[in-house]
C-alpha cells in the first residue's frame, strides 16, 4: 500500500517538475533574444511585440512571463534576488550571517561571477554597458535590489533592525560591484582589479562589522 502512494505521489509531480523546468527553459530563451537584440540596436530601438515575434510567442505571452519590457534585459538577476538570503540561511554553525557574506563575496571576486563586477569577459561587458547605459534598466535593477533586501532582512530574522542591517550589506555589495565594473570598463583588466577588489571588500566588510555588532 504505501508503495502505492509512493508512486502516486512520484507520478503526480513528474509533470509539475516538468512544467516548471520547461517554464524556466521558455524564461532563458526569450530573456536571451531579447538581450541579444538589445546589444545589437540599443534597448529603446527594439519594442516589446519584436521581442515576441523573434522567440516565436504571442505579446500577451511573453508579458505573462515578462511584466516589463526591462525585465527581459534583467532576466539573469531574478536567480540573484535571494543570493544574500540564501547564503545566509545556508551558512555553517557558528558562522555570522557577515562571515558567511563576506567569504561569499570573496568567493564570487576568485571565480569572476559577474555579479561582483569582477568579470572582463566580452560578453560580460557589452552586458554591463548595455545595463549601466539605459537609465530605465538601471531604475528597474534598484526594484530587484529592493527585493533582494526584502529576502535578506527576513534571513536575518525580520524587523526594522534586521531590515535597516540589509539595506546597509546590500548596498555596500552593490558599490564593491560597480566599483569593480568602473574600473574594468575603464580599460583595466579582471586580474588587474582582484588585488583592489578584495582589499575594497575587506574594508567594506570591516566597516559593516563595526556598524552591525
Amino acid at each position: 500500500m504505501s508503495g502505492e502512494k509512493s508512486r502516486s505521489k512520484g507520478a503526480a509531480h513528474a509533470p509539475a517538475g516538468l512544467r516548471a523546468r520547461k517554464k524556466r527553459l521558455t524564461y532563458q530563451a526569450v530573456s536571451d533574444a531579447a538581450i541579444a537584440m538589445f546589444l545589437e540596436r540599443g534597448f529603446d530601438k527594439v519594442s516589446v511585440a519584436e521581442v515576441a515575434a523573434a522567440a516565436d510567442i504571442s505579446k500577451p505571452t511573453l508579458f505573462r512571463y515578462f511584466p516589463a519590457k526591462e525585465d527581459l534585459a534583467l532576466h539573469r538577476f531574478a536567480d540573484h534576488e535571494d543570493e544574500a538570503a540564501r547564503t545566509v540561511a545556508a551558512r555553517a554553525d557558528g558562522e555570522s550571517p557577515l562571515e558567511a557574506l563576506h567569504r561569499h563575496f570573496l568567493t564570487g571576486l576568485a571565480g569572476r561571477d559577474p555579479v561582483t563586477g569582477l568579470c572582463d569577459a566580452p560578453e560580460v561587458l557589452a552586458f554591463h554597458r548595455l545595463l549601466y547605459g539605459t537609465p530605465a534598466l538601471v531604475a528597474r535593477l534598484y526594484a530587484y535590489q529592493g527585493r533582494s533586501e526584502a529576502a535578506l532582512g527576513r534571513a536575518l530574522g525580520g524587523g526594522i533592525a534586521a531590515r535597516l542591517a540589509a539595506g546597509q550589506i546590500v548596498a555596500v555589495l552593490r558599490i564593491l560591484a560597480e566599483e569593480n565594473w568602473r574600473r574594468i570598463d575603464a580599460g583595466e583588466s579582471a586580474e588587474q582589479v582582484y588585488p583592489g577588489a578584495v582589499e575594497a571588500a575587506e574594508l567594506a566588510f570591516v566597516q559593516l562589522r563595526a556598524g552591525l555588532t
